[in-house]
């Protein structure tokens, strides 16, 4: 009952407006820190928050409600905790004075221990958002970001036996394998191009040069020449062939299919050739990775001297696409429009963005106005819904980024044009039916206005839930409300006008719109069992007989749909497939329903018991993007370390991890869980080999980056880069020596070559690259390894070319702190760090974290 009334005390706050006024006397500091996982041997996590009151005036012992976003369902240690806690929704919960709080004054602190349903790993788990609402004025006081403190004990924070931490040992051991090779034995052209000679000539480029195209390379031709003006601050001559004078590059059509091209350099000029735009573009990336890094860090170049070079090129996929969630947390315009110039300069191709979800509805569809001016917008709630609840910390308060913003339609135009123009193709995902909380929470709020005004067959015509639905279900996220009634007729009415818009806007800014994304994923057992609107349905459709009926109902409606308009259906992996038992357990079939449809289904589940999924939906006949949780999924941390940002769920994911992908045979070489456990023999040996039919059905790769983590366009690019590279270089280059290799000592030898390139050519030059690029990246800068022996510490790095410096004392080494050149003499508080080219550092490595090997 305790319980209950928590609940029932937090609601009652959160349907009441919050006044924006602060009361500055008010001020706690939190601080998180976890204690142990696997606590009383269950699989959960026991941490400890302490909260000390550093304001100038007591927190009294009732009265008021501290409000917090976390992703776990917590309990209290005890009866003895000073509060009462209620999960309210999705990762909001809700603290009340428990019967034991005598209040807290200004110096004092308490502490808070308490349960969480799951394992804990980093900082990402912390709880974050906090901010307290008095019961009687309903006045909104917020407080500082949440402090981390690192477990006091690393081996009660292990998960699972052989379960660790990586060490600046560990580091130093995998950098060990990499190789220093100097940059002019390095492949100048990146990703690496399926032929590529330097022919021993050279080309100087001034601002006098000029640029020639035949006819329908006019777009191409004024985007490089525009690359090029801010190189030299001049404006750049372009001209239609023949010209008067002869161009110093040219653009040539040669007839080549799809996007092929080839690219040489010699003391005469450029001659970029290909038979389609695209082709041409991208002749004209790869020119640009030819160019001298440094050259990008100005637009006062007075020369740029290009190597000679012979390329003949063409992507090994169609498909190179990288999917974007502005749901969970948005992005403005100018990140898209960055994201996009990088994108194109790496051949990525496709944008899969992601659009909606529980958290957030992000493009205006003017026919629906209430999913912006409602499902766009993230505040503490009110009686009238007119904007959703805070996730992920967003704060109490309205159109405050990243939790509210959207895209204007004429926003999105822009997006698309500047897409367009680069030949990336803009996938738009409307999450449904689950995930779409935004979405039936805003039809909400425009039944509710409709209804008042006594229009209820207006009201109802978009309405996403019926009234009277008792289901009961809870959603991975936690959300209870979450999954639209595909029962109803008017969830189609609603999906037909948003797909409508969506096409109205394509064809306005003249971009090319071949699918729509429509979801599918993680659909929560209990939906629709008591809607009835399903009943009503069970009665006139024999074809339905259960709620699992309702897949094959659903998204046959919607293909339909689409068909009728031109377009293919898109979706997760299980669009594809069906849940069916086997030995007692549920496992997922592959649905001959949409088979030979060209449905084409994004392939994330490649975890336990689903190692061979996406080579069963191939063989099955359905076109798989691959987009593997364990390789592609850039929000997950790059490794296990507790200051190291990123979900963990599907694994960690190392630079390493997309670039030894083996499309075709992926489980060669990634034979590891997600708990970093070697898979069994018989997983490996049962798991579906890929037919040829398959291999034809694997459309391409794709890289996924959520952003629930994301607070900030920083955060997205130290998760993105430099992953993104990784995946460019598997998605267009051919199957490298090493993936085809038998042998597997010579197969692991050329690997360590292929890998010591890569990270040589990151160092020496993409990242160099980027530090300017589009206005530059906030690359991740790898944390330096170390390694005792004896009386000396040695330190190396994984991307040759980038720096390491130390310090004596323990303080954070600087770019004025002695450059590690040797091993340096032992001391207790010796501390590195790694700098990159325009000097920012990464975390550090500490000696007090390394075991002495040589010590007696």
């Amino acid at each position: 009952m305790k319980f209950l009334y928590s609940i029932i005390l937090c609601i009652l706050s959160s349907v009441v407006y919050a006044q924006t006024k602060k009361t500055p006397q008010l001020d706690l500091a939190i601080t998180w820190q976890p204690l142990e996982n696997n606590y009383l041997k269950d699989e959960q996590g026991l941490s400890v928050l302490e909260i000390k009151n550093v304001g100038k005036t007591a927190l009294p012992k009732n009265g008021w409600k501290l409000f917090f976003n976390f992703i776990r369902v917590i309990t209290p240690k005890n009866a003895d905790q000073p509060f009462n806690v209620a999960h309210l929704n999705g990762d909001l919960s809700c603290f009340t004075p428990g019967k034991n709080f005598e209040g807290l004054k200004p110096g004092e602190s308490l502490k808070y221990e308490m349960l969480s349903n799951s394992w804990m790993v980093n900082t990402s788990d912390s709880p974050q958002g906090f901010y307290l609402v008095w019961d009687n004025s309903n006045e909104i006081v917020p407080f500082k970001p949440v402090s981390f403190v690192a477990p006091p004990d690393q081996k009660k924070f292990f998960r699972v036996g052989g379960d660790k931490e990586t060490t600046p040992e560990m580091i130093f051991n995998a950098n060990q394998s990499i190789s220093n090779i100097s940059e002019s034995k390095l492949t100048k052209v990146f990703p690496t191009p399926v032929e590529y000679v330097e022919n021993g000539k050279s080309l100087t480029l001034s601002s006098n040069l000029s640029i020639g195209y035949e006819t329908g390379f006019e777009n191409e031709a004024n985007l490089l020449a525009n690359d090029l003006f801010k190189l030299f601050g001049k404006k750049i001559k372009v001209s239609k062939l023949p010209s008067a004078a002869k161009p110093t590059i040219i653009l040539l059509n040669d007839g080549s299919a799809n996007e092929a091209y080839t690219l040489s350099v010699d003391e005469k000029g450029v001659t970029i050739n290909a038979g389609s735009n695209a082709g041409i573009f991208y002749g004209i990336q790869s020119l640009k990775t030819l160019i001298d890094p440094a050259a990008f860090a100005t637009d006062k170049n007075k020369e740029i001297v290009l190597t000679g070079v012979e390329v003949k090129d063409s992507p090994r996929f169609g498909y190179r696409g990288f999917m974007l969630d502005v749901a969970r947390n948005f992005q403005p315009k100018a990140q898209i429009l960055k994201l996009l110039d990088v994108f194109a300069l790496y051949k990525i191709n496709t944008l899969h963005f992601h659009l909606n979800d529980d958290e957030g509805w992000r493009l205006e569809i003017p026919a629906l106005p209430e999913l912006t001016n409602v499902g766009a917008k993230r505040a503490h709630a009110n009686a009238q819904g007119s904007h959703l609840q805070p996730s992920y910390g967003s704060g109490p308060y309205i159109d405050q980024l990243p939790g509210s913003g959207y895209y204007s339609k004429e926003d999105f135009k822009e997006i698309l044009r500047y897409a367009t123009a680069r030949h990336i193709c803009v996938i738009p995902e409307i999450e449904t039916p689950g995930h779409a909380r935004a979405a039936i929470k805003s039809m909400d709020y425009r039944y509710q206005n409709l209804l008042k005004k006594g229009d209820k067959i207006a009201a109802e015509k978009y309405l996403l839930r019926h009234l009277e639905d008792q289901s009961v279900y809870r959603s991975v996220q936690k959300w209870n409300d979450n999954v639209m009634d595909v029962a109803m007729p008017s969830v189609y009415n609603f999906l037909e006008t948003v797909t409508d818009e969506i096409i109205t806007m394509y064809k306005e800014a003249n971009a090319p719109l071949e699918t729509i994304h429509f979801g599918g994923d993680e659909v929560p057992k209990g939906v629709w069992e008591k809607s009835p609107a399903f009943n009503r349905l069970k009665q006139s459709n024999s074809e339905v007989k259960t709620t699992a009926d309702l897949w094959n109902y659903y998204f046959g409606k919607v293909s339909t749909m689409l068909k009728k308009k031109g377009l293919y259906l898109s979706g997760w992996e299980e669009v594809g497939l069906k849940k069916a038992v086997e030995n007692g357990k549920s496992k997922w079939l592959v649905n001959d329903k949409f088979a030979n449809q060209n449905v084409h289904v994004n392939v994330w589940n490649n975890l336990l018991g689903n190692e061979d999924l996406a080579y069963r939906l191939a063989n099955g006949n359905y076109k798989v993007v691959i987009s593997f949780v364990s390789t592609f999924y850039f929000d997950m941390a790059y490794f296990k370390k507790f200051e190291e940002p990123g979900f963990y769920w599907g694994g960690f994911t190392e630079l390493d991890k997309p670039f030894n992908f083996i499309p075709y045979n992926y489980l060669k070489n990634q034979q590891k869980n997600y708990l970093g456990r070697q898979l069994s023999e018989k997983v490996l040996n049962e798991a579906e080999k890929l037919t040829e039919v398959g291999k034809n059905n694997i459309v391409g790769l794709q890289g996924q980056l959520w952003s629930e983590t994301i607070k900030n366009s920083h955060h997205l690019e130290y998760l993105l880069m430099p992953r993104l590279l990784a995946l460019a270089e598997r998605a267009w280059s051919k199957s490298p020596d090493w993936a085809e290799e038998a042998d597997e000592t010579k197969a692991k030898e050329l690997y360590g070559q292929s890998l010591s390139a890569f990270y040589n050519l990151l160092g020496k030059r993409e990242l160099r690259r980027l530090n300017h690029y589009a206005g530059g990246f906030s690359y991740r800068v790898p944390t330096p390894g170390l390694k005792v022996n004896g009386g000396s510490v040695s330190a190396n790095v994984q991307l040759p070319g980038f720096s390491i410096r130390y310090t004596t004392d323990g303080s954070v080494p600087t770019l004025k702190s002695p450059l590690y050149t040797q091993p340096v003499s032992i001391g207790s508080q010796l501390t590195f760090r790694t700098f990159d080219h325009a000097g920012r550092g990464s975390e550090v490595s500490k000696i007090d974290q390394v075991k002495n090997d040589g010590a007696k």
